[in-house]
């Protein structure tokens, strides 16, 4: 089920200059920073109440973001949902006729499980499901 909006993805081209400009608005001096080498980006984020803001710099040519934002520009990315059950709220979004992006969940930053919605089925959004890791995965 999901549980709540857990963070919103924002694409930027330069982590640092990105981390200064939203650093000033929200008042924020300490980010988490990590690279995710499989999905070929660096993130920085930051908890504002209890939704995370991430952003996100590709870190090779070839990566999603970096194909993002040579299509559309920096901007959100996508916006990730909670879920306590990964794998079944994936096979009920593909059961109410949502397209998949990730059939099986993935790893991704912040110790969690990922996998994607594609925006064509969800009015252009791109959506992530997000859990946390378990030992086990």
């Amino acid at each position: 089920m999901i549980t709540n909006v857990d963070h919103l993805g924002i694409a930027v081209a330069d982590l640092d200059k990105a981390m200064d400009t939203w650093g000033r608005l929200l008042g924020i001096t300490e980010w988490h920073r990590e690279q995710v080498a499989d999905q070929g980006v660096e993130i920085a984020s930051c908890l504002i109440g209890n939704v995370r803001i991430e952003l996100t710099a590709a870190t090779t040519s070839s990566s999603p973001i970096a194909r993002f934002i040579e299509k559309r520009g920096e901007g959100i990315h996508h916006v990730a949902l909670r879920s306590d059950s990964l794998t079944d709220d994936l096979q009920e979004a593909a059961d109410k006729g949502f397209t998949l992006i990730d059939k099986s969940p993935r790893h991704g930053a912040h110790n969690m499980m990922i996998a994607f919605l594609h925006p064509a089925s969800t009015g252009g959004v791109l959506v992530e499901y997000c859990t946390p890791r378990t030992d086990q995965e």
